[in-house]
């Protein structure tokens, strides 16, 4: 058994974009079976997960979120699912089920869920309706395509390449358009969508909200998931939006939500971009905020079987 282990560390508070330089990959004395208290136990991960709300846990700003559940005892589990980057680490001991591992951290975990409340919890879609996603092919906006085609909805999608546009086509939106080289956003929507948008499933937020605020239908829904344009924005730097009228003028709803309040398991279709090895993960967390990314970003950091 491996005496060391391989952590991801932050070296460095970004101010904007993440460099390569705010990380460092570096070795630390592993967990030992004699050292481990009785219901813990040594975990090697197979997958890590890489997504974009990550970069909002950068910010050096302290505790930001309340710790709920006062009277909890040593060794209670109060939250599980956030782990360390790192090869081999110690837990507690929780009883769990055999699953498609990988999915575990797709569709069927966080990002799955995440487009099922936002867009079926939340906006409580009608056959018929037309809904706009943007950043269609990346981790949730891939599931809420396909949860909208399930339920009889006219999918318009965008996303940042011909390659992806193609791609999110392919899980049944009906019109795509690449962000990118559309020049207006309000023009290419309202071609897309000539009658006006009725849900907008949000994960972009910037200028792309503020374009599709002027297209909605009234009474429109907006599920505000992400706003990935904004994430490395400074207050210099940020898109302030100017249509915030047409939430009144319009009677729109808009509906911020913290997936963690909710829970189900939806199995929908995703695409998995595999990363291996625990020394490319920061490249792999900037890739997701230089449009390289496909679907659902995972780092590989070992495979089945592979000896502790």
């Amino acid at each position: 058994m491996s005496t060391v282990t391989r952590v991801t560390l932050v070296q460095n508070v970004p101010t904007g974009a993440p460099m390569l330089n705010d990380f460092k990959v570096e070795t630390a004395p592993a967990p030992v079976e004699a050292s481990l208290n009785a219901n813990e136990l040594i975990i090697r991960p197979l997958y890590l997960s890489c997504d974009p709300y990550m970069r909002g846990r950068l910010t050096g700003s302290g505790d930001r979120y309340p710790i709920d559940g006062l009277g909890v005892g040593i060794g209670d589990v109060v939250t599980g699912g956030m782990f360390k980057w790192e090869s081999k680490f110690s837990l507690w001991r929780q009883a769990t089920q055999e699953a498609s591992y990988v999915n575990l951290i797709g569709a069927l975990g966080m990002p799955g869920f995440t487009g099922y409340v936002g867009l079926v919890t939340l906006c409580q879609p009608k056959k018929g309706e037309t809904v706009l996603v943007s950043a269609a092919s990346g981790a949730v906006g891939q599931i809420v395509v396909q949860l909208a085609k399930a339920r009889g909805l006219r999918v318009v999608a965008t996303a940042g390449s011909d390659d992806k546009v193609e791609y999110v086509k392919s899980l049944g939106a009906d019109v795509a358009f690449n962000y990118k080289t559309c020049g207006s956003f309000a023009k290419a929507i309202r071609q897309a969508a000539p009658e006006g948008v009725d849900i907008f499933f949000d994960n972009v937020g910037g200028e792309f909200l503020d374009a599709t605020l002027n297209c909605m239908k009234p009474f429109g829904r907006i599920a505000e998931c992400g706003m990935i344009s904004q994430y490395n924005a400074t207050s210099e730097t940020a898109y302030h939006i100017r249509n915030l009228s047409q939430m009144i003028n319009k009677k729109l709803t808009m509906y911020g939500y913290i997936v963690s309040d909710y829970y189900a398991k939806p199995a929908y279709k995703d695409f998995i971009s595999e990363v291996a090895g625990l020394e490319n993960a920061p490249q792999a967390l900037l890739d997701l905020f230089e449009g390289s990314n496909f679907g659902k970003r995972v780092i590989k950091v070992a495979s089945r079987g592979q000896k502790l």
